[in-house]
C-alpha cells in the first residue's frame, strides 16, 4: 500500500467521522460540506441531492432529545481519485412517540463512492443499508443516579468550546 493510498484512507475516514458529527451535533454546514455538490444520495425512503438531504435529516433529527452515531468498521478501496466505502454504524435516537421518551437504535452500513476533487475528498454518493433497528422504551436510570454527570449537546455541546479548553 502506497502512502499516497493511506493518505487517502485517512482522509475519507476523517470525512465520515465529519459526517457523523455533523448529524449528532446538528451542524448542518458542517454535515453540509462532506458532500460534492453534485452528489446523490439513496436511503431508500430518500433518494436526492445534498441540500435536499441535509433538509431532510435535520428535519428528521430535530425533534429528538438526543443522537449519538457510532462509526465500526470502514472499508475504504481506493481506486486513484475515486474510492468506494463500506462503514458500519450504531445509531442512537432518544425520541419521543405518544408522550413517551424511546430509545430507537439503527444499525448498518454506508456504502459509498467518494471522489477527489481539487485535492479534497467528499462524498459523491452514498446510500445507507439498515441491517437492524430496535426501538424500546427509554431507560435512562444512569442520569437520574448522577444528575451532575455532564451531558451532550446539539451546537451548545463541550466539543464546540474550543477556547474553554484552552485553559481547563
Amino acid at each position: 500500500m502506497s502512502i499516497e493510498e493511506l493518505l487517502a484512507k485517512q482522509e475519507i475516514t476523517d470525512l465520515v467521522g465529519r459526517y457523523m458529527r455533523g448529524l449528532d451535533r446538528l451542524d448542518r454546514e458542517l454535515l453540509r460540506s462532506t458532500f460534492h455538490d453534485n452528489a446523490t444520495t439513496d436511503y431508500g425512503f430518500f433518494k436526492g441531492g445534498p441540500d435536499a438531504f441535509v433538509d431532510m435529516a435535520f428535519n428528521a433529527l430535530k425533534d429528538h432529545l438526543a443522537n449519538h452515531h457510532m462509526i465500526g468498521q470502514v472499508n475504504i478501496d481506493v481506486e486513484g481519485e475515486t474510492a468506494f466505502g463500506e462503514v458500519y454504524f450504531q445509531a442512537f435516537h432518544r425520541i419521543v412517540t405518544d408522550g413517551q421518551e424511546r430509545d430507537l437504535f439503527i444499525s448498518g452500513r454506508y456504502v459509498d463512492r467518494y471522489e477527489r476533487r481539487d485535492g479534497e475528498w467528499k462524498i459523491a454518493f452514498r446510500s445507507e443499508v439498515n441491517d437492524w433497528a430496535r426501538n424500546d422504551p427509554a431507560s435512562d436510570d444512569y442520569f437520574a443516579a448522577t444528575p451532575d454527570s455532564l451531558r451532550g449537546g446539539r451546537m451548545d455541546d463541550a466539543s464546540y468550546q474550543r477556547e474553554a479548553l484552552r485553559t481547563r
